[in-house]
């Protein structure tokens, strides 16, 4: 603005800017207050839906403690909670015997699971599994399509327990050896040395 010298010209300036700028100013200020009204509802819906989720899965650890395998499908949506109750089933099932039906549950996780770390979960957990079947080919199967780094050291490990299992002790040893180069472990080491002697 200008310099005036009376207030009538500063008022007058005033009013000519309101009426050239005020409609913006509404706008703005109406549109701004509608967006953060909008994403703070976005977000409380979000904690809403992922806290109805987590409730839901602790209810159907529940029921499955309880032997209801059929709760599975209360967290149908929910991928990642759907995957971690089917590997807490699968586990139940595994040490009351039932490999076959823990084999199951474990390919549903594993097809529903689209995060790395939880998919190398399931899948290395599913290769142990068709490796007590005596299945060690489609064991070997599972274990190629871990492609995450961070499951280098625990898929060549397992692969080495099959290998051996197999009777192929050369195979294991480097599979071991392998385990050994992406991240050290004692118990790798003492499967190692096992098989020097």
């Amino acid at each position: 603005m200008d310099v005036y010298t009376t207030e009538e010209q500063q008022v007058e300036a005033i009013k000519k800017w309101w009426r050239d700028n005020g409609k913006a100013v509404v706008i703005g200020a109406v549109v701004g207050l509608g967006a953060l009204y909008g994403w703070r509802y976005f977000q409380s819906q979000q904690v809403e839906s992922k806290e109805q989720a987590s409730q839901q899965y602790e209810q159907t650890l529940n029921s499955i403690e309880r032997g209801d395998g059929t709760a599975l499908s209360q967290l149908e949506g929910h991928e990642g909670y759907q995957a971690l109750a089917a590997l807490n089933l699968a586990k139940k099932q595994v040490e009351q015997g039932e490999l076959d039906s823990a084999r199951k549950q474990l390919q549903t996780a594993q097809q529903a699971v689209n995060d790395d770390v939880l998919y190398g979960l399931v899948t290395t957990r599913l290769a142990r599994v068709n490796a007590e079947l005596g299945q060690y080919d489609a064991a070997l199967s599972e274990l190629d399509k871990v492609t995450a780094s961070s499951w280098t050291a625990k898929v060549q490990e397992i692969r080495g327990d099959i290998l051996l299992r197999q009777g192929d002790s050369e195979a294991a040893r480097d599979a071991y050896t392998a385990s050994l180069e992406a991240g050290a472990s004692p118990t790798v080491t003492m499967k190692l040395d096992n098989l020097s002697q």
